[in-house]
């Protein structure tokens, strides 16, 4: 589709909102799936595909998972109940895969960057995060040149 939601069929994931700076800025070494708490015109913004997620990431507080600077816009239609846009939102996990990103957050060095949110097949609101390392300078040229032969590559082949 055009506006940048991708549908899948057999029940599978519909991206909703990919951070595709994540991938530029970041070593994406691992990644985990997670519920998000929202409130219903918080979905209905997100169901249309306009969350965005650059410059978000989330952190581990006092044994819970939270997702800060999320952009979601208040829903055109919502009443005097409608949603912050920019306010923290828990994330839901087990305990145990908590204390294992809380211990990977306090190395130094890794950050835990929401990748995308998507709808799962039982039509729940998920997000995709990455345990991520920081990328130099050098780094991004390198993937960009990489990307760029790679191209190139299937460009001669597909001409011949």
């Amino acid at each position: 589709m055009a506006d940048g939601k991708e549908k899948k069929k057999g029940g599978q994931q519909a991206n909703l909102t990919v951070n595709r700076r994540a991938a530029h800025d970041y070593f994406i070494l691992a990644r985990y799936e997670a519920g998000i708490e929202l409130v219903g015109t918080e979905v209905k913004v997100v169901r249309h595909g306009e969350a965005g997620l650059t410059g978000s990431f989330a952190q581990v507080k006092d044994g819970q998972l939270f997702l800060n600077a999320v952009r979601i816009p208040p829903y055109a239609f919502g009443n005097r109940f409608n949603h912050e846009a920019l306010r923290t939102r828990r994330l839901l996990m087990h305990a145990k895969e908590i204390r294992k990103l809380q211990a990977l957050q306090e190395q130094k060095g890794f950050a835990l960057v929401p990748l995308r949110l998507y709808l799962s097949p039982r039509g729940r609101v998920k997000v995709e995060l990455g345990v991520c390392r920081g990328k130099q300078q050098h780094d991004k040229r390198e993937t960009v040149k990489r990307r760029e032969a790679d191209l190139e590559a299937r460009r001669a082949i597909r001409d011949r």
